[in-house]
């Protein structure tokens, strides 16, 4: 009996955190899609979402690297709660503000909400969940980034503006705050179960952050994140511009493309919740790698809607199992009394790659124009396999 109520705890546990992925995701797809929208609306140049992203990556990282404190102080469930509540309120002022500042302000808000979300449920599912699992948590994530632009797309054709989209998010992070504090006391005790009948292994007291800092792994880990999150929300974030203002292509049809790369995405995290077990984590990152590579290809030198699409595509579905594998592999990095602290390192850099390769991707379209987009992403995804390289040749 005891056993079986454990199961369902886990069980449940388990659901809970692909919902907070969800939430996680949602508000990840909005910003490409509103962007042209927003520059109009607030008389900006193409590279002024450079200053919403740092704002966001600050208190992202802020946040993602003190995670390991703020769990053991709120609670998984304490945690999920606040964090939801602060990219909320980020959303509602999004759809509400006349001021530019203030838009720009409160992404820091929305980030601190991410980051510790982000940190706080890849500890947890690394912990007591396996490597399938954790693909597919990541999964749903790709369901809140793929449904983002449908919900910003729909809003604007409905209202012709771009505000909705952000009051429609803020509703579902609001929700999703009040589930998780009401079902926090669930995550308070550790014995969660893998959902596949054992637990992923035993608990061991965690290092001090200081510890875990002289650890080469953790920093190395953070560069393979830093990389790696920056290619994916970089070509997310300026495929809608590039799409309609350099290709062509109807606002309608590029926020459904658009989607589609974040489709294709997720549709590869939960294809790749079957093959963990056959394919060893180098092959993974190693073919992943490989195929966005072509992708990117493609949609550099195919500029008609069939190419675009088809590069765009390809590239989503590639790269959706580098990051659970990644964070999978981290006790084989770092070892598993730092994993909660370099967990939090991770999340930090992804962060700051989040921003940085984006806007730099930005000041590059300003100078050049957009088609310019493309041979960047290609650059960035030849130096994270040349950095993979390097990292597999250290360990």
């Amino acid at each position: 009996m005891e056993k079986t109520r454990t199961l369902n705890r886990g069980f449940i546990l388990l659901i809970l955190s692909y919902v907070a992925f969800i939430s996680l995701g949602l508000p990840d797809g909005l910003h490409g899609v509103a962007w042209p929208g927003i520059r109009e609306t607030f008389g900006l140049p193409i590279d002024a979402i450079a200053l919403v992203m740092i704002c966001s990556t600050v208190g992202y990282s802020v946040s993602g690297f003190f995670s390991g404190v703020t769990v053991r102080l709120l609670g998984v469930g304490g945690l999920l709660a606040a964090s939801c509540g602060l990219t909320s309120l980020a959303q509602l002022t999004y759809s509400l503000t006349p001021w530019w500042p203030l838009f720009v302000g409160v992404a820091f808000l929305g980030g601190v909400g991410a980051g510790a979300i982000d940190a706080g449920v890849n500890n947890y599912v690394e912990k007591h969940y396996s490597e399938r699992l954790m693909q597919w948590l990541h999964g749903s994530f790709g369901i809140g980034i793929t449904a983002g632009p449908i919900i910003m797309t729909m809003g604007i054709q409905l209202t012709g503006r771009w505000r909705l989209g952000y009051m429609i998010v803020c509703s579902f992070q609001a929700t999703m705050a009040l589930l998780f504090f009401l079902t926090r006391n669930l995550w308070e005790r550790t014995d969660a179960t893998g959902g596949e009948g054992e637990e992923k292994h035993t608990h061991e007291g965690d290092a001090s952050m200081g510890e875990t800092l002289k650890v080469p792994g953790a920093w190395l880990s953070m560069l393979l994140f830093f990389i790696y999150v920056g290619c994916e929300i970089g070509l997310g974030l300026w495929v809608y511009s590039l799409l309609t203002q350099s290709r062509g292509v109807s606002p309608a049809l590029a926020g459904f493309i658009t989607s589609s790369y974040w489709g294709m995405f997720t549709l590869g995290r939960f294809s790749a919740g079957l093959y963990t077990k056959k394919l060893s984590p180098r092959r993974i990152l190693y073919l992943s790698i490989g195929i966005a590579l072509t992708g990117t290809v493609i949609l550099t030198l195919f500029r008609g809607v069939i190419g675009s699409v088809a590069g765009i595509a390809l590239i989503g579905f590639a790269i959706a199992p580098i990051f659970p594998a990644l964070m999978s592999d981290t006790a084989n990095r770092v070892g598993r009394k730092h994993v909660t602290n370099t967990i939090g390192m991770q999340i930090s850099a992804s962060g700051i790659g989040g921003a940085a390769v984006p806007s730099f991707a930005g000041v590059l379209a300003r100078q050049f124009g957009l088609e310019v987009i493309s041979p960047y992403m290609l650059t960035a995804y030849g130096l994270l396999l040349l950095f993979l390289v390097l990292a597999r040749a250290r360990k």
